[in-house]
């Protein structure tokens, strides 16, 4: 046996390195960037933190205060300010491995799409807006009325800054996964001809589990309500805690399984992202910007296609079930298609800036009898 071949069957296609760097570059100036944005970011959230329902936009002046009529999970009154507190420190830490990361391995793909499902922030008012996700407005947010923030149904909290572990989580569990299970079949198994069909399999559940812990946890802890869901394939529908099971749990992997999908390496060791971006000649002589570009438009347009399929659900006026009671009666509820009105809630009502044509309702929110349909909401004040 020759050296070359000694040295072949030492490092068989499947023992290929997991994590190689990209560009081992290590950059003295990267790591003051990153803290110089998080302290950005930081001194941004001082100025412009905000608690309650303070526009008149959304906030109800019958009401002072901030009562709850639906007691939290155990009745402890203070999860918001755990998960804030949380969510402040993870982001912080992530911030640090970032930098010491970046100094080690340079662009690193995993690096990069964390970066990218970070940023992919930038649509979340959209997102609130398509499933009625209406946060407490007891929560660290945005001014409500900045014209994008303003689309949220409520208001914009600060916390969703922790994307990268919710959307890039299930990756590393769903990888770990098929790299046994590949070792273990034969080269010429499913799993090993088609690698990526394997790996989106395997994401889909993991994130489907992990979502739904996650969401069911904060929506019955008071951190926000889905105001409407369809009743088909939601859990305790019509309660204040509603969650739509089905729709956002299977909808949610829109963007977990691309972004697994792209970090994907073959026995050469490129990703799927940089193997595209050559293809595609994006960038070909900076081949991680022209990476990082690839993995932005790709997950923007997964987190784009999540919130059509919402939009849908909105202007096929199929989410009929509303939540009561109503959890913030210091903001006016938001009722863009008159369903709590029908269910016997006396209002006020919000409807948003966006419940004309986007809503599929040009003439904007439509005219209805109070208790049309029920007085299920009736007692709410």
């Amino acid at each position: 046996m020759t050296t070359a071949d000694a040295r072949s069957k030492k490092v068989p296609a499947q023992a290929a390195p997991e994590c190689p760097p990209v560009e081992q570059k290590k950059t003295s100036w990267i790591g003051a960037v990153w803290i110089a944005v998080a302290l950005v970011l930081l001194a941004l959230i001082a100025v412009n933190a905000r608690k309650g329902a303070v526009s008149a936009r959304i906030r109800n002046a019958e009401v002072s205060g901030a009562p709850r009529p639906v007691e939290p999970l155990f009745g402890f009154d203070h999860w918001l300010d755990l998960f804030q507190i949380f969510t402040i420190i993870s982001m912080s830490i992530i911030v640090i491995v970032y930098v010491v990361a970046w100094r080690r391995y340079g662009a690193h793909p995993v690096l990069l799409m964390g970066i990218v499902t970070t940023l992919i922030v930038w649509q979340d008012p959209i997102m609130n807006w398509s499933p009625y996700a209406v946060y407490n407005p007891e929560l660290w947010h945005w001014p409500e009325d900045w014209p994008l923030v303003s689309l949220s149904p409520t208001v914009e909290p600060f916390l969703v800054i922790g994307y990268i572990m919710f959307y890039l989580g299930p990756y590393f569990p769903a990888i770990w996964l098929l790299r046994k299970i590949q070792a273990k079949r034969p080269v010429d198994s499913f799993v090993w001809r088609h690698p990526l069909v394997s790996l989106a399999l395997l994401i889909l559940p993991i994130g489907i589990v992990i979502d739904a812990m996650l969401e069911i946890t904060l929506v019955r802890t008071g951190f926000y309500i889905y105001s409407q869901v369809i009743p088909f394939g939601s859990v305790f529908a019509g309660e204040t805690y509603q969650f739509p099971f089905i729709w956002e749990t299977v909808m949610v992997t829109f963007v977990m399984i691309p972004a697994g999908v792209l970090l994907y390496r073959d026995d050469t060791g490129r990703t799927v992202a940089e193997k595209l971006a050559q293809r595609i000649r994006i960038l070909p002589s900076r081949p991680a910007l022209g990476m990082f570009v690839v993995m932005f438009v790709i997950i923007n347009l997964a987190y784009f296609a999540y919130g059509t399929g919402f939009a849908i659900i909105k202007w096929t006026r199929t989410a009929t079930s509303v939540a009561c009671p109503w959890p913030y009666p210091e903001a006016k509820v938001y009722d863009p298609q008159g369903f709590y009105e029908r269910n016997g809630h006396p209002g006020p009502y919000s409807v948003g800036i966006w419940s004309t044509w986007m809503s599929a309702q040009p003439n904007g929110r439509p005219d209805v009898e109070l208790g049309a349909t029920t007085q299920r909401c009736a007692s709410e004040r």
